[in-house]
Order: C-alpha cells, then structure tokens, then sequence
C-alpha cells in the first residue's frame, strides 16, 4: 500500500510540476506579445505629420495597424532606425485604422500595410515601399534620402502626366483605341 501512495505522491508531483512549468510559460508568453504596444508608443513618440512637412527635415512615414504582424516585427528595427537618425530625418506613423489620416492614405495610395512613404526635405512624396522590410533595405533607403540620393530600394514615384481621354472619337472598333480607320 504504501507503494502506491509513494507512486501518487510522484505522479502528483510531477503533474504540479508540470502545472507550474507550463504557468511560467505563459505568463512570459504574454510579457513578449507586445508589438502593439511598442507600436502605439512609438507613434506616440513620432514626429507630427503637420511638423514634419514643414520643418525642412526629409520624412519617413509608416502607415501602419496594431495587429499587423509585419508592423509589429519590423517595430524593434524601425525603433533603432529613428535613435541613429533622429537628427537627420523625421519619423512620422500614421495609424491606418484612425479615420483621421484618411485623407494621406488616399494620397499616397495605401493600400497594404506596412506601407512606408519616403519624404524629401521640401515635402514632396518620392519613393514608397510595401511590406516587411530588412532592416539593412530600410537603413539603406534612409540613408539615401538623407543624402539626398536615389532610394536604392524602394519604387520610386514622380509626377505623371495627366491623362485626357480623346473627345468624339470612332468606338466600333474597341481594337482601333481610337485610332482613324482608313476606309
């Protein structure tokens, strides 16, 4: 008998064991999801949209969301980013679920997040990226428009030509694109 009170004695040790392994465990679990909040903090500790293009500095803007992912996983690096460039350049987050900032997602097209908007010193839009990003593509990028350089990876953007579609032209043919037939 005392045999098995002995192996009850082990199991429910073990299981105890267990229990207070698996409680540690996510209690840390829990202290390491905060993404959003580093997320909030830093757009908290970001520079005004309003400041940033009118204060001569180039701009980095990243729209972004708390329960994006690739957000919260590039949050770290893009922290390090603005500590080693917070002289040289703005860093502006714009948080896409804030109907407030309507208006510059229209403007600058978002339309997948992060999205990041790279501003020259004058105010004007001149490349874009999508995405999770590397943190040396991201370096790189702020890097060049410090300098004034061409962004090594990002789309570029610049004016575009307006279009106006031709008035009273011959539609029979949809293959034509409104070229004259010759008959």
């Amino acid at each position: 008998m005392s045999e098995v009170v002995n192996v009850n004695r082990i199991r429910n040790s073990l299981i105890a064991f267990a229990a207070i392994i698996l409680s540690i465990a996510i209690f840390f679990g829990f202290q390491t999801q905060t993404g959003s909040l580093s997320l909030e903090s830093q757009a908290q500790a970001a520079t005004p949209i309003e400041l940033a293009l009118k204060n001569g500095l180039p701009t980095l803007t990243e729209f972004y969301a708390n329960w994006c992912t690739s957000c919260q996983a590039m949050a770290p690096e893009l922290a390090q980013l603005k500590q080693k460039y917070a002289n040289s350049i703005n860093f502006v987050m714009l948080n896409v679920d804030n109907n407030k900032w309507l208006p510059e997602i229209l403007r600058y097209r978002v339309d997948g997040i992060p999205h990041f908007v790279f501003i020259n010193d004058t105010g004007e839009a001149i490349a874009q990226a999508i995405g999770e990003q590397p943190p040396s593509v991201m370096e790189a990028n702020v890097e060049a428009l410090i300098a004034h350089q061409t962004l090594p990876y990002a789309d570029s953007t610049g004016q575009t030509s307006e279009f106006n579609a031709p008035i009273n032209t011959p539609s029979s043919d949809p293959r034509s694109h409104g070229a004259q037939v010759q008959s």
